[in-house]
């Protein structure tokens, strides 16, 4: 694909920078704002942004990666040392990314659709994309890339093979659109929706329309529904306007639906004063709503009804999520088979490049719908080898084709029938597989035999939401403060390397678990991250050293068998960490221990004493912060001591996630993040800022007709005096689903409305009152989300969340997903 080149000059102008330039002839094409994801680093531009991390402290690993031009920020950064470079300095790196992307933006004539409102914006482009694609060439947001830096980076992927563009475009506060409105210069407006989310950034609903309406100013054309401007009583924007809306006067005025066959929306409405008809292949309220802002679209661009009919009906649902699954033969199958882009291909092979739990990597690649060139293969060509990938399943006609010179292992195949034939023929194992398709592929056929087969019962564990958690608390620390986080017992039960692989990509600087085996499994995923075994023992130790874990050294016994193991093989310096006791009474030194502790510490050269540390016993309970300041204060006390007799640093950690959120006193040089990295804090008793990452599904196995006086399930315990209907779902306490759950106490969810369990839970499954829900066999049971959470199960059950999540049993599929 043909991007438009940017020499030195025009990136100072366009930036309004103060340049050092040493590559006169360098030309810029990609942009770059993480270290993390580097690709073209020749004709790379890299901002250093200030965030959580200032961008400036990783240009160092930048350019050992080959980038050589760098727009920063900061003036008494010692740019000279870099050679062979040029460096744009500017007053806001973020401001700088915007104002070049407008400037790109400039240089296209053709329409660009801006959308924005409070939800549906990607769901709408998504199918606008879908919907406008026979007869155009488009440009879109990539996944849901809709903030002050995701749309910069959406609009620079403009270039002359396009003739439409679509971006979506999101605010959560005031004075935040106008940027985004100069980068996108809309012609063509669609405000989806206004609703509830990020209330509390503006001061009133007309506030908010304000703020998103500003993105349409000077529009050809604005697409919208009045009913959501009713309380706004400014100017609305728009040389032409196209209103629609239900049982209401407007250009598309939906006067009638019904469900048919219980999967689609027939709709009837007046447009140019006739009667139009569209079928939507959607039944539930926000999909029909969206997929009406969809044919009013289609309508306002000069559509025929009959034609906007014909396409809607074909919709196919949004796959927004990549997700990774275990597959057959020690492999990981990252399953991101429904669409299919350049942009999308790429945030793809960044995940791929994150999993360390193989050193093979297999990309499974289809055809990329209306991209015919070699130009295109010879880009994702390039995009491989950045992403180190080792083999390439081609999978059509086009990859076929111009695949031939990929720079790794290849294969091709004309079809998606061709590879399954051969499928048993082909190898593979112990390997991490990327599944990349356009739909027309169909995909979701080769994940089904890459994939094991296993127990239906599903934990999804959202890794975008696990990422927010991360940096909601490190939001919270003191600048400098290490992150060691928790991932013990099979990470709280949410995985092990698949959630050290997206830590240690995020730059947490420790893990901790609580044996060394956990450990050692995590060693041989490929995690390289330091790791503290938290109860370490003797029998343990050889195990320890071989895999570089370092131990938590919390008795004399400990200390004495872990040197005479270091001792014997000859080891000096090993790293350690001592635990204190400061009232907690489990593991650790007590003061009394102390002066006996220092002289063995005094004597010994095998150890070299990493971190000391101690744990608060009620750091989320107020009733009980007397103790916890009694803690800090002692273990600051004994804690120095220590550090009297080391002339080197040592870190010291005391804070949980409760901590963090109410104790900054204790943060220390280091905390240990743990259940609040799944969205759970026990100190915070409002609205909580955490997302639920870990979701529990299942489905139902049979559906009954229970007549008055029959009883339901073991013991006879269950009963609907008048009757009713219920199902079995496959799901019981041998899963981690507690017998205290039965009988009414425990709820889920079936089709979006809460139900009790009705009789005793037993081993394998359980059952469900349903009495009054259309459900069907095979129907989709939450047992526990955002709605109903653990901490409720928690309750019910006289226990507390940990024991909620840990209690899953490892026969539930885990599946990770990453929007």
């Amino acid at each position: 694909m043909n991007h438009i080149l940017y020499p030195a000059e025009e990136l100072t102008a366009s930036m309004n920078a103060k340049a050092s330039v040493q590559l006169k002839d360098a030309m810029i094409r990609t942009l770059l704002t993480d270290s993390r994801k580097l690709s073209d680093m020749v004709q790379g531009l890299f901002f250093a942004l200030k965030g959580r991390r200032d961008g400036h402290t990783f240009i160092e690993d930048v350019y050992k990666a080959g980038v050589r031009s760098f727009v920063i920020s900061d003036p008494e950064f010692d740019h000279l040392k870099f050679k062979g470079t040029n460096f744009y300095l500017v007053d806001d790196t973020l401001k700088a990314l915007q104002d070049l992307s407008a400037v790109h933006r400039s240089k296209f004539d053709y329409p660009v659709i801006g959308i924005t409102g409070s939800n549906g914006k990607t769901i709408v482009k998504e199918w606008l994309y879908q919907l406008l694609a026979p007869e155009n060439n488009i440009v879109r947001s990539p996944k849901s890339y809709n903030s002050q830096l995701g749309v910069p980076v959406s609009v620079w992927e403009m270039n002359e093979e396009n003739d439409l563009a679509i971006f979506e475009a999101g605010v959560s506060t005031g004075n935040e659109m106008d940027a985004l409105a100069a980068v996108i210069k809309p012609t063509i407006g669609i405000l989806t929706n206004i609703g509830e989310a990020h209330n509390a950034g503006f001061e009133s609903i007309e506030d908010k329309i304000t703020e998103k309406l500003k993105l349409f100013q000077g529009v050809d054309l604005f697409i919208y529904s009045s009913k959501y401007l009713s309380q706004y009583s400014g100017e609305l924007p728009g040389t032409n306007k196209f209103t629609w809306c239900y049982r209401d006067k407007a250009d598309l005025e939906v006067f009638d639906d019904e469900v048919l066959e219980d999967k689609y929306q027939f709709l009837r409405a007046k447009f140019n004063n006739k009667d139009v008809e569209a079928v939507i292949p959607f039944t539930d309220q926000a999909s029909v709503e969206n997929g009406i802002i969809c044919w009013a679209t289609l309508l306002a661009l000069g559509y025929e009804p009959e034609e906007a009919d014909k396409r809607l009906e074909k919709l196919l649902p949004i796959g927004m999520r990549l997700e990774l699954k275990t597959g057959i033969n020690y492999c990981s199958v990252i399953d991101d088979s429904y669409s299919l882009d350049l942009s999308s291909l790429a945030i793809a092979l960044d995940f791929l490049n994150q999993q360390n739990q193989n050193s093979r990597r297999t990309l499974i690649l289809s055809d990329i719908p209306g991209l015919d060139s070699q130009g295109v293969y010879d880009e994702i060509g390039q995009m491989i080898e950045n992403k180190s990938v080792d083999r390439l399943i081609g999978v059509g006609p086009l990859i076929s084709s111009y695949g031939k010179d990929f720079p790794c292992e290849t294969e091709f195949y004309q079809s998606t029938d061709d590879f399954l034939q051969a499928f048993a023929s082909l190898k593979f194992g112990h390997e991490t597989i990327l599944l990349k398709g356009a739909r027309s592929f169909e995909f979701e056929r080769i994940s089904q035999v890459l994939t094991q087969k296993v127990h239906e019962t599903v934990m999804e564990i959202n890794l975008n939401a696990l990422e927010h958690n991360l940096n909601y608390y490190k939001a919270l620390l003191p600048q400098g403060s290490k992150v060691m986080a928790m991932v013990k017992a099979f990470s709280y039960g949410s995985g092990s390397f698949e959630i050290t692989n997206l830590l240690e990509f995020n730059k947490v600087d420790y893990l901790a678990v609580a044996y060394a085996d956990e450990g050692v499994a995590l060693r041989k995923a490929g995690t390289s991250l330091p790791i503290m075994v938290m109860s370490p023992d003797s029998m343990a130790f050889d195990a320890i050293i071989d895999n570089k874990l370092e131990p938590e050294i919390y008795s004399l016994r400990i200390l004495e068998e872990f040197v005479e193991s270091l001792t014997r093989k000859g080891i000096k310096d090993y790293p350690v960490h001592i635990k204190l006791d400061t009232g907690m009474h489990r593991l650790g030194f007590m003061e009394d221990e102390m002066d006996q502790l220092i002289e063995y510490l005094k004597d010994s050269q095998s150890i070299h004493v990493q971190s000391i540390f101690s744990h608060l016993v009620a750091s989320e309970d107020p009733k009980h912060d007397k103790f916890t300041k009694h803690q800090i204060s002692l273990f600051t006390q004994l804690s120095e001591r220590i550090l009297e007799i080391y002339n080197y640093p040592v870190l010291r950690h005391m804070a949980n996630t409760s901590g963090i959120s109410r104790w900054p006193d204790a943060a220390f040089d280091m905390v240990r993040l743990g259940i609040g990295l799944y969205g759970i804090d026990l100190s915070i008793s409002d609205k909580s800022p955490l997302q639920t990452v870990t979701s529990l599904k299942t489905s139902i196995s049979q559906i009954k007709q229970i007549p008055a006086g029959d009883t339901i399930g073991y013991g006879r315990e269950g009963k609907l005096p008048e009757g009713g209907t219920i199902a079995t779902v496959k799901i019981g306490y041998a899963d981690g689903y507690s017998r205290k759950l039965g009988n009414g106490v425990g709820q889920m969810m079936v089709r979006g409305k809460k139900v009790k369990t009705i009789g005793k839970i037993c081993m394998d499954m359980c059952m469900i009152d349903i009495t009054g829900i259309n459900a069907a066999e095979g129907d989709e049971v939450i047992v526990f989300n955002d709605k109903i959470r653990v901490e409720d199960l928690a309750k019910k059950m006289e226990t507390i969340p940990y024991e909620v999540l840990t209690g899953i049993s490892q026969r539930v599929k885990r599946v990770y997903y990453y929007e």
